[in-house]
């Protein structure tokens, strides 16, 4: 009976890959903190894991490929399905420069995410050891 990793592992091997790409955007913004007319962007992780599992249901477009060359229209253009849409962050309070990063807000939104992605490997590892236990039977 073959192993169905999907269902073994659940929605962390999807959190994990968006957990690194919100801290490279979050990381980008952190850099980018004394930059004129720079533009916080952030996700939206919550829509982006519902989309990545197929959790959701109102998405009101299903493109049916009708030849085998046609592109398909889960994929987004990089090639993976787990793209997340980028999107502007709202400043509370903007600068004079016309810079929207918030450095207080960043660290705070890097640090939450830094730790949530090392609670998704921790599942993971978890996850991990008991197929291993599965397979070789507790030895």
């Amino acid at each position: 009976m073959p192993i169905n990793f999907d269902k073994a592992l659940g929605v962390h091997q999807h959190a994990l890959t968006l957990r690194a790409q919100r801290s490279e955007i979050l990381a980008a913004n952190i850099a980018n903190v004394d930059t004129p007319n720079y533009k916080a962007r952030d996700i939206d992780f919550e829509a982006a894991l519902s989309k990545a599992t197929g959790s959701n249901e109102t998405s009101p477009v299903h493109l049916k490929r009708t030849a085998g060359n046609h592109i398909n229209g889960n994929v987004s253009a990089s090639g993976s399905s787990l793209q997340a849409e980028l999107m502007y962050r709202m400043p509370q309070q903007s600068s004079l420069d016309g810079n929207t990063v918030e450095a207080h807000r960043e660290n705070a939104a890097f640090t939450e995410n830094a730790l949530l992605y090392q609670t998704s490997l921790q599942f993971l590892g978890g996850k991990f050891k008991g197929l291993k236990a599965a397979i070789t039977g507790g030895r």
